[in-house]
Order: structure tokens, then C-alpha cells, then sequence
């Protein structure tokens, strides 16, 4: 154990799983923290024996805890003019600018959304992934669109909840090739890694379950489709997946196989933007529905699209 460790004596009239004994006597402190501390060997008896957050115990049994959060990395600020749709004590709601990472990670640069955020607001939620604090899901560098970050770590585990129990709502607008003939539809195809080239997703039967629901909004000729679409699952490149795997990537997604050449001439950018964003506030539970509007790298080229069909 180490130096920070205190001792803990089970109160009275108290008896069950340590886990929830924990909780009730430190309310203060997240379940999924609690949790982690238990398994890291960060709780244990005061003899050092270990124990499983499900292991029982009794009034008056003592124990040695340390329930400190994992340490933050620390990150520079990054002076960016954020598009912030809506902000309290606990959310901010931002519209993602295309060619913005989300978080730190291999390979990126001092110029994420975090560091953006750090630029903002001087402290971000102390939970998350040490690289991620705040982050309850993420969009690909190159989609724009509407996000929300935790600042509390209430909020934190609230929405982390929302989104795993799909109780988020996320749409998007979209750019596909070709002429989609169905008016809408729905993509329910498993995705996972594919198999040879690791930075890619894939149509797999050994993927997880994705649903993506669409709607044609306007053609363009047998060129090119505008979609929108409904995601209840959160897969990594999942609307993007789901189109190529129907033959209609999206515009400018050299990755999953949009075309090369006239991409190069009026694509800058993968033509996916989202939308909208719906959830239950973390603390007062109001429903809430964000709309993030379409950036010009997105506009512009359905204006030239449109033009070059209409001449």
C-alpha cells in the first residue's frame, strides 16, 4: 500500500459487499472509482490481505484504503477559437471543427480539442482515460460536428451511462456516392477491425452489433446523395463502414474507398458532419437537444456539387 493510504474501520450496524460499504460511507467518491481501488489492491485489510469489490465484510473489520483518482496528464492550453454551443458547471457543448482531433493520443500534436478546452476553462473533469479527461465519446479528426465533454465527474458518469445505455440521441448529415435509390433504411451489419489493415473498421460476423438508420435528404444527379442519418451504437467509423459496405462511401473518405479524382477537386475534408445531440442534463435530467450548423468545407462543396448538376 502506499504512503497515502488511511485506515478504515467498517461502521457499525454495517455488513455486505465492500464494495457498496465504501460507497455509502464516502458518497463523494464515483462506484467506478471505488471499484478500480479494490482491484488495483488499493483497499485491503489491515493485515494486507486482498480483497474483490464483491468480497464481504462486517462492522468493525478494519481496512487500509487510498481512493485518490488517477493523476491527469497535464497538457499546455491551445489558444483556438471553439465554436461552444452551450456551457455550465458541469457540460460544455462545442461544435467540432473538421481537422481537430478530440484527444491526445500517438502521434498527435499540442492542438486537440482538450488542449483547446484547457485554453477555456483552466480545469477539465478529473476523470477519463488519463489522456481523455471529460471525453464520453469522440468524433473522427476529420467529422465536424456537435460534442459533449464532462466538466464535473458527476456529469462524467452520468452520460457515460446515457451513452451505454443508448439513451443518447445522434444524427448526422452525410455525403455518400452514387445515387442512393431507397428513400430510407436501415444498416444493422456487426462491425470490427479489419483484419490486415488495423486503422480501418469492417463488415464482420465476428464484429460488434451496429445500427444505423438513414434517410435520403436530396440527390445530386447519380453522383452523389445527401443522408441523413440516426446511430444507436457508437462503433468506431460506423457510418462511414456502414456506407462503404452498401457501395456508397462518403465523399472525400479516400479510407473507405470514395473516388480519388474528382475528390481532389471539391472534397477537402470526409463529408460527415454531426448534427444534433440529445441527452438528459446530468444534474437537473431536462432533456436537452444541441444542432450544430454545417461549416463552409461542408456547404460549399454540396454548392458546387449542385451547380455543376443543375449547368
Amino acid at each position: 500500500m502506499s504512503p497515502e493510504s488511511e485506515k478504515f474501520v467498517c461502521p457499525p450496524h454495517h455488513s455486505g459487499r465492500i464494495d457498496k460499504i465504501i460507497a455509502q460511507c464516502f458518497p463523494e467518491v464515483s462506484r467506478s472509482l471505488i471499484k478500480k481501488a479494490i482491484e488495483e489492491g488499493r483497499v485491503v485489510r489491515a493485515d494486507g490481505t486482498s480483497l474483490e469489490p464483491k468480497s464481504k465484510i462486517s462492522a468493525g473489520e478494519e481496512f487500509l484504503i487510498d481512493l485518490r483518482r488517477p493523476e491527469v496528464k497535464k497538457h499546455l492550453p491551445y489558444e483556438y477559437p471553439l465554436k461552444i454551443l452551450y456551457e455550465d458547471e458541469s457540460v460544455f457543448v462545442v461544435n467540432k471543427d473538421s481537422g481537430m482531433v478530440t484527444h491526445p493520443g500517438d502521434g498527435t500534436g499540442p492542438d486537440t480539442l482538450i488542449h483547446a478546452l484547457l485554453h477555456h476553462s483552466s480545469s477539465l473533469c478529473p476523470v477519463g482515460a488519463p489522456d481523455r479527461p471529460g471525453i464520453v465519446h469522440r468524433l473522427d479528426k476529420e467529422t465536424s460536428g456537435v460534442m459533449v465533454v464532462a466538466k464535473s465527474e458527476q456529469a462524467y458518469h452520468h452520460l457515460v451511462a446515457q451513452f451505454a445505455e443508448r439513451q443518447v440521441t445522434k444524427r448526422y448529415l452525410a455525403l455518400v456516392c452514387g445515387k442512393v435509390r431507397e428513400n430510407e433504411g436501415v444498416f444493422n451489419d456487426p462491425i470490427g477491425r479489419h483484419p490486415k489493415i488495423r486503422v480501418k473498421m469492417c463488415v464482420s460476423n465476428h464484429g460488434s452489433h451496429a445500427i444505423t438508420e438513414w434517410r435520403v435528404v436530396r440527390r445530386f444527379s447519380s453522383d452523389y446523395s445527401l443522408v441523413s442519418c440516426r446511430i444507436l451504437t457508437g462503433r468506431t467509423h460506423q457510418i462511414r463502414v456502414h456506407f462503404s459496405n452498401a457501395n456508397h462511401p462518403l465523399a472525400g473518405d479516400l479510407t473507405y474507398g470514395g473516388r480519388r479524382s474528382r475528390q481532389n477537386k471539391i472534397f477537402e475534408r470526409v463529408m460527415l458532419h454531426a448534427s444534433e445531440l440529445g441527452f438528459a442534463h446530468p444534474v437537473t435530467g431536462e432533456r436537452m437537444l444541441w444542432e450544430a450548423p454545417t461549416p463552409p468545407d461542408f456547404t460549399k462543396p454540396l454548392e458546387k456539387i449542385s451547380k455543376d448538376f443543375q449547368g
